[in-house]
């Protein structure tokens, strides 16, 4: 198990696969506990998928009313999670009470009254005080020649680790923060999203132009990549494609600054669409590549992510034996990784509605249109009732199969109305640029055809439902 503790996101992964596999809450518990390197205590707020501020709401109501009851807000409640400070008796008692009826031992505090969180077996925690010299040490100092010379540099050694102005609390509030941007971005129209992505960035960056420890570094190089990414992402629905590229470079380069091997690899394939899009395709097989190549090894949602990506584009530049290669190697890993199921709304997340996505876009590049419009009415009854621009991107690929199968008029009328019912907000480039492949796509003679130019004039009319 890693060191450096993980954010609420790996937290919510373990607790998907644990009610997939019908494991109780106590069980999810000890999983993010041990795997996640975080204390028993904040294992049971985060198996319940609750955020500092909700667990301090949850806290205080259930004392409403009491008398001399203990006030908690979310500062104090990540003191004692992560062991700066300890909750009174009474508070201990009430955090038993609110997570289930626990024991003191349960959150990770022994019966006797002092808080002694704990944490997994492999993390050795040191919290306000480090552990004395032998005796034979000391002496040997004592005894030094550089005595002062020794102490100064030890001084000057702890004020620099000192510097640091991020507390764990902090980072706690900007993980949940950003988890829930990454939940919002699923449904929401890229324009304003990028506006919030812009403001915890800010916040972020920040933290960050100060010196941290590594630790605490790391997380803020993971934060800034994931927020880098969904800003490139937006910006690409929108058609700033230069701004796009940049900031792709800007989250790539933030990814390989902390070290995140899932990370790095899943910037690479998420950046790969760009070029998917608008070009150059031996990019985006460059990028869904190397993002398939930094998984290798490993069973995950990204390993299948980037064999999709790559397979999608291999399929669009005409590879047909390496793209059906890349398409059942993704395949098989999405099968092994257990990611996601219906309910996982994270724009990090790669659950089979997305699976389904970049299968009918490899299948429809490669012409195999009866097995395409099977997968994507397959996906597009994954999709919620609210979402993004997916479902209109699975029904212009029906489209493009239409045209693909020499029936102009019905490509034609399924593009038009995909494009009238969609939200307005949601009708970006990215959507337009896929009408316009299904007109480019349709048999010789029928793109002067009376359904032809109606879908024309719709691409001509501003954004509006039918």
């Amino acid at each position: 198990m890693d060191r450096t503790p993980h954010g609420p996101s790996c937290a919510k992964q373990l607790r998907q696969e644990a009610a997939t596999r019908g494991e109780t809450c106590a069980q999810t518990v000890y999983a993010i506990h041990r795997h996640c390197g975080v204390s028993l205590l904040r294992a049971q707020r985060l198996a319940r998928g609750l955020t500092l501020k909700q667990a301090a709401a949850g806290l205080n109501s259930l004392s409403a009313g009491q008398q001399d009851a203990p006030r908690v807000d979310g500062d104090q409640l990540g003191h004692w999670e992560h062991g700066r400070h300890e909750p009174r008796p009474t508070t201990l008692a009430l955090l038993c009470e609110y997570y289930g009826d626990c024991t003191p031992e349960n959150l990770g505090f022994e019966h006797s009254g002092v808080a002694v969180p704990t944490v997994g077996s492999s993390t050795v925690a040191l919290v306000g005080r480090t552990a004395p010299l032998p005796a034979a040490s000391r002496t040997e100092f004592a005894a030094a020649t550089l005595e002062q010379q020794v102490d100064a540099a030890r001084r000057s050694v702890d004020r620099t680790l000192a510097a640091g102005t991020v507390s764990t609390n902090q980072l706690d509030m900007l993980d949940e923060q950003v988890l829930w941007a990454r939940e919002q971005y699923v449904y929401t129209a890229p324009a304003p999203m990028i506006k919030v992505l812009l403001g915890q960035l800010t916040e972020v960056e920040d933290l960050a132009a100060n010196r941290q420890p590594a630790a605490i570094q790391v997380r803020l190089s993971e934060l800034t990549a994931m927020l880098a990414t969904l800003v490139a992402d937006a910006l690409m629905k929108l058609g700033h494609l230069p701004r796009s590229q940049s900031w792709y470079a800007t989250a790539r380069s933030a990814a390989d600054d902390s070290g995140n091997t899932e990370l790095r690899a899943r910037v690479r394939a998420q950046a790969a669409m760009l070029p998917f899009y608008y070009g150059p395709l031996e990019m985006a097989v460059t990028l869904a590549r190397e993002a398939r190549i930094i998984s290798r090894g490993r069973p995950s949602a990204t390993g299948a992510f980037a064999s999709a990506a790559e397979a999608r584009a291999l399929a669009r530049l005409g590879n047909t034996e390496r793209a059906e290669s890349a398409l059942r190697h993704a395949a098989t890993a999405f099968e092994q990784s257990g990611a996601g199921g219906p309910a996982d709304n994270d724009a990090f997340g790669f659950p089979e509605r997305r699976f389904r996505l970049y299968e009918s876009g490899t299948l429809t590049a490669l012409g195999h249109t009866s097995r395409a419009r099977r997968v994507q009415e397959a996906a597009v009854r994954l999709y919620p009732s609210r979402t993004g621009i997916d479902p209109a991107l699975l029904n212009l690929e029906s489209a493009l199969c239409l045209a693909r199968e020499r029936s102009p008029s019905e490509a034609c009328q399924l593009a038009g109305v995909t494009l009238l019912r969609i939200a307005p907000e949601h009708r970006t480039s990215i959507v337009e640029e896929r009408a316009r492949e299904v007109i480019a796509a349709l048999p010789p003679g029928a793109e002067a055809s009376r359904a032809a130019r109606e879908l024309r004039e719709i691409l001509e009319l501003p954004p509006g439902p039918m």
